[in-house]
């Protein structure tokens, strides 16, 4: 059987494609809606226009349907930050988000939605820079670089002396280390004007430079935690059914350690004014990640529009 409904023409669009409730839900998602609550706005916007007789609409009309249907079945908030991913596109910058926190906070599930539902292309895991570092660097010459994150204090050369801070300064010489492609991704990005998502155990503010490439990208950082330990214990249990490779016992081994370095990672955020986001749950975490974003994205377009200004003020 074939769709006999007739299709709904963008008349403005170069292809002539017609409206899709997949892309439409695609493009609502942006916003940080579930994908069915995006899959439901998409078919209200249908409805509308379906309603009004319709045969073809044009871009500006169809985002203003799309803009109240939004507004009216899931609140301001989410409309505000389809607005704010519009200013986003205008600014014609990379986006580069860094994603820290302790091992099992779910950054890895936070970054594979967040690129899906922004379109980005390239994640990057700081554990496949590490993993490139090791083929390259002996445990002779390098040992914290083969060790986990959080048993870097067995592979100090010199014991430090205080025994509680070997963990700390066996972290942050692993850091140091895989900083050095961190850093390198975001000057290629900044280079190429391509959008990417870094996350890891080794994003750590304070590690990686930003300043420098200011003007070419649009840099939104920040560290995941899960302050409730239990719940923390529970993202081991789930990764362990998903992932077979890596088995539970090894992160319970070194619970401690992990909820260590999560205090020492938040204390670095707080310090170097970098936003700490609670994952509370995916929906609600997911969230507040793209309302952090379009944040950035409102603050930077008001920054260029003030440049502009001042721009037309001196050649007036």
């Amino acid at each position: 059987m074939t769709d006999k409904t007739p299709h709904i023409l963008i008349s403005d669009n170069e292809a002539g494609l017609p409206f899709s409730k997949g892309l439409m839900a695609a493009e609502v998602m942006v916003t940080g809606l579930s994908p069915y609550r995006a899959y439901q706005v998409a078919e209200e916007i249908e409805t509308r226009l379906r309603a009004e007789g319709r045969d073809s609409v044009t871009g500006n009309e169809l985002d203003d349907v799309a803009l109240d249907a939004l507004r009216q079945m899931a609140g301001d908030r989410y409309a505000t930050n389809l607005i704010r991913w519009r200013e986003v596109q205008r600014l014609d910058v990379p986006l580069v988000i860094l994603i820290g926190g302790a091992t099992g906070v779910g950054k890895s599930t936070i970054a594979t939605q967040l690129a899906a539902r922004l379109g980005i292309v390239r994640v990057v895991a700081t554990d496949a820079i590490r993993e490139v570092m090791r083929s390259m660097l002996s445990p002779e010459l390098m040992p914290t670089l083969h060790t986990s994150s959080f048993a870097a204090d067995t592979a100090l050369r010199e014991p430090p002396t205080r025994p509680s801070d070997a963990l700390v300064l066996g972290f942050r010489e692993q850091t140091a280390s895989v900083s050095v492609g961190i850093n390198a991704l975001i000057e290629r990005a900044a280079v190429e004007g391509t959008s990417i998502i870094i996350e890891g155990a080794h994003v750590v503010p304070g590690f990686f430079e930003l300043e420098a490439y200011a003007d070419r990208i649009l840099a939104v950082p920040f560290v995941i935690g899960v302050e409730d330990e239990e719940r923390h214990r529970m993202h081991f249990a789930a990764r362990e059914n998903a992932v077979a490779s890596r088995p539970a016992l090894r992160y319970e081994a070194g619970f401690e350690n992990i909820r260590r370095l999560q205090r020492y990672v938040k204390s670095q955020a707080l310090s170097h004014g970098v936003p700490v986001i609670p994952n509370y749950g995916f929906d609600q975490s997911i969230a507040t990640v793209i309302d952090l974003v379009m944040e950035r994205a409102t603050a930077r377009a008001e920054q260029a529009g003030r440049s502009g200004q001042r721009q037309k003020g001196r050649t007036a």
